[in-house]
């Protein structure tokens, strides 16, 4: 019986010996389940191979962007209105040097009734392009310009040139959330039509006015999921010389991924401007809805 008892007692240990080489086999092999960086923007890990070394921190913020946008509107019958919108942004982003181009045009036209002709009610065209380089500790220096061309707000051309210093509370290459503290340098050309108007109604204008201002910004963009991405940006700015004018800049925009490289954008854009000219409403928006294509 005791020699049964040993043999037994060898059994079972053989057995539980067994069991914890197969669960040991089984493992992955270390560092394989380590939890990926929420900016890599991808939900599948490796199951195989071996574990790659991670990105020095300045390489895995360096992202190459470029998207076109373009959607439209036409209606028929007892109205009739017709409208397209169009965008297109690049950034480059190469260590401590970030280099970021855009432009957008919106034009429409529309009739109330069958009996009548169409006439333009929609019509800017505007660009942008600005220079960020990154300092320590989350601070960057950034230089900016930007022109629009708005027939509806007066203007024959609004030139802004925007210096300023910014910090970033999140940096990365999928993601960032930023506050802009700065100049801004307004020059506007302003259409005859709308002088026109003015003087006739006995407030003349002046053809150019130059606007130096202190410039506030907030901005957020968001595009870790594979498949939505948000933007969104608050300005703010005060005139220091006369301190009447003032404006505020609102846009947000949300991207979702539909097939491939298309996505469809739903953008709002609000534009506030507390002294335009006699005869100009201070306040414009915008929303659209577009198929977005991703090139890079």
């Amino acid at each position: 019986m005791k020699h049964d008892s040993v043999i037994a007692k060898v059994a079972l240990v053989a057995a539980f010996s067994s069991v914890s080489v197969l669960a040991r086999a089984e493992e992955p092999a270390g560092g394989l389940m380590k939890d990926k960086s929420a900016s890599a923007g991808k939900e599948d890990v490796a199951t195989s191979g071996f574990e790659t070394q991670a990105k020095p921190d300045a390489e895995a913020k360096d992202v190459t962007e470029l998207k076109l946008a373009a959607g439209g509107l036409a209606a028929g019958g007892n109205s009739r209105s017709i409208s397209a919108t169009g965008s297109g942004k690049f950034r480059v982003r190469r260590e401590a040097n970030q280099l970021t181009l855009g432009a957008a045009a919106n034009y429409g036209r529309s009739a109330p009734s069958p009996a009548e002709s169409t006439k333009t009610t929609v019509e800017n065209y505007q660009g942008k392009t600005r220079y960020d380089r990154f300092l320590a500790g989350g601070f960057a220096v950034f230089g900016a310009m930007s022109g629009l061309r708005d027939r509806f707000q007066g203007l024959d051309l609004r030139l802004n040139l925007d210096p300023g210093l910014a910090y970033y509370f999140v940096d990365e290459a999928k993601q960032q959330l930023w506050g802009e503290l700065g100049y801004d340098l307004q020059y506007d050309v302003r259409r005859q039509a709308n002088l026109d108007e003015a003087a006739a109604k006995g407030d003349p204008q002046d053809k150019t006015e130059v606007r130096h201002s202190g410039r506030l910004f907030v901005g957020y963009s968001n595009s870790l999921s594979a498949t939505a991405t948000l933007d969104t940006g608050l300005e703010y700015l005060q005139a220091v010389t006369e301190t009447k004018n003032w404006r505020v800049n609102w846009a947000v925009s949300l991207t979702s991924a539909i097939a491939g490289n298309f996505s469809i954008a739903a953008a709002f854009n609000l534009k506030y401007d507390d002294n335009p000219l006699p005869g100009v409403k201070n306040t414009d928006y915008l929303s659209s809805l577009s198929l977005v294509y991703t090139l890079l």
